[in-house]
């Protein structure tokens, strides 16, 4: 039988951080103060999966400044 979902990968802090184009420390200031992508915890550490980082930025697609509304 063959499983032909994709896999969810894991992805660190720090290659979230990559990921998105931010620094390490506002992605953990996102965590910390809330309003950042949604997270894992796995045991101590903290995972990111690349369909919530997606999601979190196209939740922060705009036409132009004029229009923004806060998200």
């Amino acid at each position: 039988m063959s499983d032909k979902s994709p896999k969810c990968r894991f992805l660190s802090v720090v290659e979230a951080a990559e990921y998105l184009g931010l620094k390490r420390s506002t992605l953990d200031h996102y965590r910390w103060v809330g309003g950042g992508p949604k997270y894992r915890k796995h045991g101590g550490r903290v995972f990111y999966t690349e369909e919530e980082l997606n999601a979190w930025s196209e939740a922060r697609q705009y036409q132009d400044t004029a229009t923004r509304a806060a998200p």
